[in-house]
């Protein structure tokens, strides 16, 4: 950031998970499968499950609830709210309209944001440049999913992946140097066919056919995924520290995207880091999209681990495919 801009650092953070549990175990009545299969696959013992009623703008309504009460700012005084999604309530209008209906944040513009697994970072950077340049001064960041809903619980390679959960962040200048110091995002349009929901939209809409077909669950081919992220992960990993002229010694703490185990271990080893650097939590919730690094972050940061002046790294891929990072000195 240029001297000129404003610093912009996070400022309250909140998560919300649904209650119920979907174990491995569960899982095996369901599909072929067992406990040790996923565990040595994935890392992920159990996710969390909406009810039938429930959608991505109850997750993130109360999700961002939490985030406005830790930042101690009103619903009121909440300038911008993005939710980054990619199974909001519906087409339009925007789950983050809802939201802000649901806060009562009357002042508030209001869109969403679809960048899958990367969402939040997506999003984290788009709010982060509405305060750098005096737009506003409080944006109010959500990432909301209900993967359990496009789920096909015929498929082991994927309903043992996907579950539900909702993360926000308060966004408001904060003293100079500190806050986000470098983004970077990217995006390979030539593997959007890796990880996809096929029908639905104006490409192919809902028909007898589509739904006989099953159109309407999301498809992963997970080989092509997993070497995307190895590589990636790391990749703009190091970019960003470059960008904030840091390397990666400088590094406090890494809170990855919860997608597998094996691939953020690759990421840990290509930057050095100690394994008592790095948050994980999808032992307990699997992989919540972009919900994922938001709820990590929360309870990194409620449990102590991130303190303030540390130097930390958020890191994402999904569908897209896309990418991506950032890297803040925390201002909290």
């Amino acid at each position: 950031m240029t001297n000129n801009l404003r610093s912009v650092g996070i400022v309250g953070l909140g998560a919300f998970l649904p209650q119920k549990k979907i174990t491995n175990h569960d899982l095996r009545k369901l599909v072929d499968t067992s406990d040790e299969w996923i565990l040595s696959r994935t890392g992920i013992s159990e996710r969390r499950k909406v009810s039938e009623q429930e959608a991505a703008s109850d997750l993130g309504t109360k999700a961002a609830q939490r985030a406005l009460a830790a930042a101690k700012v009103r619903p009121e005084e909440v300038d911008l709210i993005i939710v980054a999604t990619v199974t909001p309530d519906m087409f339009f209008p925007a789950t983050a309209c809802l939201i802000q209906k649901n806060l009562g944040a009357s002042n508030a513009a209001a869109f969403d944001l679809s960048a899958a697994c990367s969402g939040f970072i997506y999003a984290l950077s788009v709010a982060s440049q509405f305060i750098t340049s005096d737009m506003y001064n409080t944006v109010l960041v959500v990432a909301a999913e209900v993967m359990t809903k496009i789920v096909n619980w015929e498929d082991r390679n994927s309903c043992v992946l996907f579950c539900d959960g909702a993360g926000a962040a308060v966004l408001q200048p904060v003293e100079k140097g500190s806050g986000f110091l470098s983004f970077d995002l990217g995006a390979d349009g030539r593997g959007a066919d890796f990880l996809k929901l096929p029908a639905g939209g104006s490409r192919k809409p809902t028909s007898q056919e589509t739904l006989i077909n099953k159109e309407h669950f999301l498809t992963m081919n997970g080989n092509e995924v997993f070497k995307f992220a190895v590589k990636i992960m790391g990749d703009t990993s190091v970019k960003a520290l470059e960008k904030a002229s840091l390397s990666q010694d400088d590094l406090d703490y890494l809170v990855p995207h919860q997608a597998n185990t094996r691939i953020i271990e690759a990421a840990r080893k290509r930057l050095g880091l100690e394994a008592e650097k790095v948050y994980l939590n999808l032992d307990k919730y699997g992989n919540m999209s972009g919900a994922s690094v938001p709820v990590a972050l929360t309870e990194a940061v409620e449990k102590g681990y991130i303190q303030k002046g540390n130097i930390v790294l958020l890191v994402a891929f999904g569908a897209g495919l896309t990418w991506g990072s950032a890297v803040i000195k925390w201002a909290m």
